[in-house]
């Protein structure tokens, strides 16, 4: 599946897709292509009636709305990579809109549920001082989790309060609230220095063999503290990225500059912070109203 090794390279260079994304879209294509040979037809035989019956298949197989969406996006990106490299003559799936899928609310923890959970890393330890300044960061800048993780020393200045994210679009600078910036300090003169597993690396955050902190590191990290805090709902690293956002809006933050914090290409990412906080209001309104 050659095709796969350069619709991969394309997504990264051209659309500037997130690891995530590469993946995800590469895994639906080969599962087309995987369909494409039970029913004996080629890439380029596909027809946009093939590709409905690809829908189809999805739906009998119990796929979600969500994943039957992303799929049909994945092969409308990659048809447009086979045409674009001649490969093709035409893209199928150009017409086959499925709908978007509403999006789910996200869950937001409180500014209480915050300060408690944040309040869990022990900072007298090396491990606790690490996760400390991980999570006040994150907290802080409303980053993604890939973004975090992919941190190295230069992107802080400490003395200024910022952070420089290489985010998917482009580089942006995201301030840091006094504490994060205590957090990230005692961790870079005390922490840092005794994890590092060899001279000069680059990383900003490392685990306790000195190597680049990884996502799923830090996911395991931030569930142990959700554990340690008693807090029931679920935290995600995502979950303090949705906070980080409602909060600000609930404090009167413009939605333009969340937008830009958090590296949303489309304006609409962001208004779905919008809706979590009208949903809040309209909850106070319906306990707190005599006649709701």
């Amino acid at each position: 599946m050659d095709e796969l090794t350069g619709y991969e390279a394309w997504l990264k260079e051209s659309r500037c897709a997130a690891e995530n994304t590469c993946a995800s879209y590469k895994r639906d294509v080969r599962q087309f292509l995987c369909w494409l040979d039970e029913v004996q037809c080629t890439l380029e035989q596909a027809s946009e009636a093939d590709l409905w019956l690809y829908v189809t298949h999805l739906e009998k197989q119990g796929k979600s709305g969500a994943t039957i969406v992303r799929s049909v996006a994945a092969l409308k990106s990659f048809y447009t990579y086979m045409v674009g490299t001649r490969r093709v003559s035409e893209n199928p799936a150009r017409e086959v809109h499925v709908g978007r899928i509403a999006r789910k609310i996200p869950d937001i923890l409180t500014c209480q549920e915050v300060d408690l959970f944040l309040s869990q890393p022990n900072p007298a330890d090396e491990k606790g001082g690490r996760d400390k300044a991980m999570l006040e960061v994150l907290y802080a800048t409303g980053i993604r989790v890939s973004e975090l993780i992919a941190l190295d020393v230069k992107d802080v200045n400490l003395s200024a309060g910022f952070l420089r994210c290489a985010g998917r679009q482009k580089e942006r600078m995201i301030p840091l609230y006094p504490t994060a910036v205590r957090a990230l300090e005692h961790y870079l003169s005390a922490v840092r220095p005794t994890l590092l597993s060899e001279a000069g690396s680059a990383a900003l955050f490392v685990n306790l063999n000195g190597e680049r902190m990884t996502r799923q590191g830090f996911w395991k990290i931030v569930k142990h503290y959700q554990e340690k805090a008693g807090i029931e709902r679920e935290i995600t690293p995502h979950t303090l990225r949705h906070s980080f956002a409602v909060h600000l809006l609930e404090n009167g933050a413009d939605i333009k500059v969340i937008q830009e914090m958090m590296g949303h290409a489309d304006i609409s990412s962001t208004q779905l912070y919008v809706r979590v906080l009208n949903q809040k209001t309209k909850e106070v309104y319906m306990k707190a109203h005599p006649r709701a």
